[in-house]
């Protein structure tokens, strides 16, 4: 069973076993699609207001693209866990001969680079997500303001926890020119996450 379709409680329950997966990449992607989630919500609190008329168009076109968004971000739990799994294989993989451990070694960097692609991805989903909240400060049902700023709130943690499955993943590849790659647009991000979540944040505040 996939780990989105159990129930939360079960979930719950799996995360705080002994079992190394799902772990920090799973439940940083939950939240990514958490935030996503909660401002589609607000989008949608907003579109048939007529107090927000001037704000329908822009609230339509998020509360589709961040529901997209959401899926992208809860598909992210599960290749989370799987990326994971493929290290874990990797190197459990037989290292007898020299054969055996030349086909290990590269099955372990292939796995590697897989367990990194995957939180980077959950990052740039989560980046993409931020923006379209940020759009929808000053634009968007007050009544639904505490929403927009938990949904920054779940989105930096989601940010952040991603770039820490990232960075425990760099040190095992091989290409140091991906490694760099990773590491210089991944602290752009992170940073970039901060800046907006921030923004939203001390909006909502005024707001409230």
């Amino acid at each position: 069973m996939k780990l989105v379709e159990m129930t939360v409680s079960s979930y719950l329950d799996l995360l705080n076993s002994d079992a190394p997966a799902p772990g920090g990449g799973s439940a940083s992607a939950l939240c990514g699609a958490q935030g996503a989630a909660l401002v589609s919500m607000v989008a949608g609190l907003t579109i048939g207001k007529k107090k927000y008329l001037d704000d329908q168009e822009l609230c339509a076109e998020v509360a589709k693209k961040t529901s997209e968004l959401k899926d992208a971000l809860l598909a992210q739990v599960d290749e989370d866990t799987q990326a994971f799994n493929l290290v874990s294989a990797a190197f459990k993989l037989p290292k007898e001969t020299d054969a055996e451990k030349a086909a290990r070694s590269k099955a372990i960097a292939d796995a590697t680079l897989v367990a990194t692609e995957v939180p980077f991805k959950t990052m740039k989903l989560c980046l993409e997500t931020l923006h379209y909240t940020k759009s929808l400060i000053g634009h968007s049902n007050t009544n639904a303001a505490s929403d927009l700023g938990v949904s920054a709130l779940n989105l930096i943690t989601c940010m952040k926890g991603a770039w820490l499955n990232v960075l425990i993943n760099l040190g095992g590849l091989k290409d140091e020119a991906k490694a760099k790659a990773f590491r210089t647009q991944g602290e752009e991000m992170v940073s970039t996450a901060q800046k907006e979540a921030d923004e939203i944040y001390k909006a909502t505040l005024e707001i409230l």
